[in-house]
């Protein structure tokens, strides 16, 4: 097993399924992290910050894992209100990637199973999450299934 590797990512575990959230800094990753886990806790379903703003992501087999460096366990930037801390894991596996998407994108439809490779030998099914979405979690959801169901 190689050592992990360091990326800029914030990610969260939903019932069961570990979501990285990449994009350049002020993109809005740790702002849909946050209200991923609130809606999560609104419907009654197990959550967890993994990381915020640093992730380092490593392979066990064919899984990949994500967890925390240590001086940002269990802490998220919340911009303009400052550090808080929340209920978190040490590690879980990752199944999806999400990026926000800006309003003024040309684009609608994202390509058929499109992937964003965490690693140089590592991806993931992406997901495009609107920034203006009013329940990013239960859109996540929904890719998730869908994504599920054409691998059938």
């Amino acid at each position: 097993m190689a050592g992990p590797t360091n990326i800029h990512a914030s990610a969260i575990v939903v019932d069961g399924i570990g979501l990285a959230i990449v994009g350049p800094s002020g993109s809005g990753k740790s702002a849909l992290a946050f209200d991923c886990l609130s809606e999560a806790k609104l419907l009654g379903l197990p959550a967890a910050l993994i990381s915020d703003d640093r992730l380092l992501v490593f392979k066990d087999g064919s899984t990949v894992i994500g967890r925390a460096p240590d001086t940002m366990r269990g802490m998220i930037e919340l911009r303009y209100s400052g550090i808080i801390k929340v209920a978190h894991i040490e590690t879980a596996p990752l199944h999806l990637v999400a990026t926000t998407v800006a309003s003024n994108e040309v684009e609608r439809l994202a390509p058929e199973n499109e992937h964003y490779s965490l690693t140089a030998d590592t991806a993931l099914p992406l997901v495009r999450v609107p920034s203006w979405t009013r329940f990013p979690l239960s859109l996540i959801l929904a890719f998730n299934r869908q994504s599920a169901d054409s691998a059938i």
